[in-house]
């Protein structure tokens, strides 16, 4: 049944449902349990789409949207909307009840507070939807029109949404190609809407955290490459450093990870429409693959040319290649930096199982001891 499952969200297909009897299986688990909350967070989508249209203060909205860019066109495609100022636009339009506030609540879409007063998450504040495989809703971004904090503000975690699973725009760029071929990971919002608008339809976000295993994951079950988009300062490699210490346990072989590092002071909103499609393009074709990334990285500051600078890289960088799966890839990144050290490969295998003896016998001390002490008097410990 999970199987079925994985394979019916990875092509964003419902699993008919059965009633749970004798000889019958519910492929659907508890998702059943949330039906409600999907039909709650849509109808909030539509309400946010609406204010966007007719609100009193969405022209403000527009303005900005206009300036950044964005046509109507791209808007309506990514179900772009707008939270309009007020404490109370949903409790009011979808709250009466008790039931109502509760899913409002279970959705992230009000918060109440320490004294139990409730009010809505979403203020003056354009907002993204964030869209599972299948095209639900399960949750919302919002970028601030004002001075409020933060500027950007997420859903939090719920029972249908989980920040390490989903991305933005993962949804449009699935059904944006007919042979997708590869995933641009940016991010921000406006980054995957500008991109789509100029035609790179191929193009999420992360939601506010890190590149987790599970985004991978998911993407390698819809295309073989993935794409690391950052600035090129110095946090933007950090950041491309973890996203590289993530992907490595990814790698079996077929995959392929590459690096775009853009000018500093850039990101691909700005960059594209500044350059054009075909530049950006250009840029994304000459990204650096994963393994120059890594050996480059991991020999800033050591000097290659003495056999202590050799010795300290190999050091550093076997820990990232043992993390790789088992496979060719993992052995072609041994054989290369078997060739930056001139340290043979079969070195680097009795290397690992010396430090893997060493380790098992700090592990056992007392067998350690004993052994000595019986080579020493040339007889078993426990005899006088």
């Amino acid at each position: 049944p999970q199987a079925i499952k994985i394979l019916a969200d990875s092509l964003g297909l419902e699993v008919p449902q059965e009633n749970k009897s004798p000889g019958n299986v519910n492929y659907s688990g508890s998702e059943t349990n949330y039906k409600p909350l999907y039909e709650c967070l849509n109808k909030a989508s539509e309400f946010y789409q609406s204010q966007l249209r007719g609100h009193p203060e969405a022209h403000r909205a527009i303005t900005y949207l206009k300036e950044r860019g964005l046509t109507g066109e791209i808007a309506k495609y990514f179900q772009i909307g707008f939270a309009p100022p007020g404490w109370n636009n949903l409790i009011n339009k979808f709250g009466p009840s008790e039931l109502d506030q509760k899913r409002l609540l279970e959705t992230g879409m009000i918060v109440r507070n320490e004294v139990g007063h409730t009010y809505d998450r979403f203020r003056d504040r354009i907002v993204f939807p964030i869209r599972d495989q299948k095209g639900r809703v399960v949750a919302f971004g919002g970028r601030v029109l004002g001075d409020d904090k933060p500027k950007y503000l997420n859903s939090p975690e719920t029972s249908v949404f989980h920040k390490g699973s989903e991305l933005y725009g993962f949804y449009e760029a699935k059904h944006g190609s007919r042979s997708l071929t590869r995933i641009l990971v940016t991010e921000g919002y406006l980054d995957v809407v500008a991109l789509a608008q100029f035609g790179i339809n191929y193009s999420v976000a992360t939601l506010g955290t890190s590149t987790s295993q599970k985004h991978l994951e998911r993407i390698f079950r819809l295309c073989p490459e993935v794409i690391f988009c950052y600035d090129g300062d110095d946090a933007g490699r950090k950041a491309a450093l973890r996203a590289l210490e993530v992907t490595l346990p990814t790698m079996i072989d077929g995959r392929q990870a590459r690096f775009l590092f853009l000018p500093e002071g850039e990101d691909p909103d700005t960059l594209i429409r500044a350059k054009g499609k075909d530049y950006f393009e250009s840029l994304i074709t000459s990204a650096r693959p994963l393994e120059e990334f890594l050996f480059d990285t991991l020999s800033k500051d050591i000097d290659m040319k003495t056999m202590e600078g050799r010795a300290r890289y190999s050091k550093v960088a076997l820990p990232y290649l043992k993390c790789l799966p088992s496979g060719i890839f993992r052995e072609l990144m041994l054989q290369e930096l078997a060739q930056r050290t001139g340290i043979s490969k079969s070195s680097f295998a009795l290397h690992e199982e010396n430090m893997a003896n060493s380790l098992h016998e700090r592990k056992k001390p007392e067998e350690k001891s004993n052994s000595i002490i019986t080579k020493v008097t040339n007889k078993p410990i426990n005899q006088k």
